[in-house]
């Protein structure tokens, strides 16, 4: 048993508060300072860290005001939209809940994306760092379900006809498709069942899951350290620095320095939040889709049929993966297997028997690769493009071979290679929203289709990250510095 620890008669009150639940609870008080007030963080970070505590804000915000809707809103499929509307019009302050909630959907994917790419920017993924950034993307993955599911709740025409279709996608899986569809929904079309199934697991497996990633991930990355804008480790100096002798020489507490420099983040994200959350809630239809304030109607289906804005990247793929799409995959493999396999025959040092039984062997391996492909249909390989261009970043930390880890110091043309990335990502996301078919009017442009466009930029995507272990190495960096460079702002 650990001995108390006095505190003098003369000490402030909330000294002796602090000292009665030290002597009483020392857990909290070591984790504390393990996480906050002793967690020294590189003292360059700059305002693209604000995303990792706004991404916790927005989380509490979605856990308190779910919470609330919870109190008052039937999963049933004949009372669930007349909640929902029972809640805007009759609960007081009704309304402002479920917009927090509605707007803090879209928050969170913004705030995560933005997370997501300046890690990728600062190559936070990257060495000893790989399961941080595994956490993170796992966190990304259940977000994704979590925010899937809940778009059914409102039970209008848009959360119906969305679920209809994203669930009968898994029907597309060869042999166990049809039954796992079937388990999704808990009938044979999405019914009360499949509400009830989504709503148990929005309120109640999915959050959990989340939050035990959340933890998990703040932890590993508390375990390594944080990354920062230069990618290099912060040093530890041989007199350490003026907080503690043992802390780190470019490291500065986490507690109070950056909590307070997050204050700043903070107050701007919730100036933003709360202007679309009072004025522009429906975001022109964006946030919340206009069909969506129409009750589901199963005889009635709506003339576009397109998910919320931050899952149309991923959707305009699986539109993108038509038969087309599937036969330009196949000369591209079949062209790179025998580029790939005259390579290895050429650059072999071996016999000549090695070199021609490899040659065979990587022939033989493009036409199993194209017979593949030809064997299934185009929307089965489109749920398996889909869901490959998310599961794709769980591999990015051994797929980057570049010599340093930041932008900062990668050739010039790395960064314009990134823009072009993002471009392309918000292509895709403006393709998913329209329509499918011809995007201009005229008719000397009727070929320019959005499935073509949408090809284009789904093969840009997966080529940056799948040459990414040759791309990534080319080049020369620049020096990287010793220490972490850090100017006031």
């Amino acid at each position: 048993m650990a001995e108390f620890k006095e505190i003098s008669p003369d000490a402030p009150l909330g000294a002796k508060v602090g000292n009665w639940f030290n002597n009483r609870f020392p857990t909290l008080f070591a984790e504390y300072r393990k996480h906050m007030s002793e967690y020294y963080a590189p003292k360059n970070f700059n305002y693209w860290y604000f995303f990792g505590s706004l991404a916790m804000l927005v989380l509490a915000i979605q856990i308190i005001t779910g919470i609330f809707l919870v109190m008052h809103y039937k999963p049933d499929a004949v009372k669930a939209f007349a909640s929902v509307e029972y809640i805007m019009r009759d609960v007081p302050g009704g309304w402002i809940i479920r917009y927090a909630h509605s707007t803090g959907a879209s928050a969170f994917f913004i705030v995560v994306y933005l997370h997501m790419f300046r890690g990728l920017l600062y190559g936070s993924y990257r060495k000893p760092r790989e399961l941080v950034w595994v956490f993170g993307c796992a966190i990304f993955l259940c977000l994704m379900a979590e925010a899937f599911m809940g778009y059914l709740l409102p039970w209008g025409q848009m959360s119906y006809w969305g679920a209809q279709v994203i669930v009968n996608l898994f029907a597309a899986i060869p042999f166990v498709g049809p039954d796992l569809a079937l388990l999704i929904r808990g009938d044979y079309v999405v019914s009360d069942a499949t509400l009830n199934r989504f709503f148990s697991f929005h309120v109640i497996a999915v959050p959990l899951v989340l939050i035990g990633l959340v933890v998990a991930h703040l932890l590993a990355l508390h375990d390594v350290g944080s990354n920062n804008p230069d990618g290099i480790e912060i040093k530890e100096g041989p007199k350490g620095n003026r907080w503690s002798p043992t802390a780190p020489t470019d490291g500065i507490p986490f507690h109070p320095y950056y909590t307070v420099h997050d204050i700043m983040g903070v107050g701007v994200f919730l100036m933003v939040f709360f202007a679309v959350m009072f004025f522009a809630p429906e975001m022109g239809g964006y946030f919340l889709e206009y069909n969506n304030f129409i009750m589901a109607d199963p005889m009635v289906t709506p003339a576009h049929i397109a998910p919320v804005w931050y899952f149309t990247p991923f959707y305009s793929m699986l539109r993108a993966t038509t038969d087309l799409m599937v036969n330009v995959l196949c000369v591209i493999i079949a062209v790179g297997g025998a580029l790939g396999a005259v390579a290895v025959f050429f650059r072999c040092q071996r016999d000549i028997v090695w070199r021609v039984g490899i040659l065979v062997a990587v022939l033989a391996a493009t036409l199993v690769a194209v017979a593949l492909l030809k064997t299934f249909d185009a929307k089965f390989w489109g749920v398996v493009v889909m869901g490959g261009s998310v599961i794709i970043l769980f591999f990015l930390p051994w797929l980057d071979r570049s010599p340093v880890k930041s932008i900062r110091y990668r050739p010039g043309w790395h960064m314009w290679l990134y823009a072009v990335f993002v471009v392309w990502f918000i292509v895709l996301m403006i393709l998913g929203i329209m329509m499918p078919g011809q995007i201009f009017a005229a008719p000397s442009l009727a070929w320019l289709t959005n499935e073509l466009v949408a090809m284009v930029g789904t093969l840009f995507y997966f080529g940056f990250f799948l040459l990414m272990p040759w791309w990534s190495q080319l080049g020369k960096p620049r020096p990287v510095p010793e220490r972490v460079t850090f100017k006031p702002h």
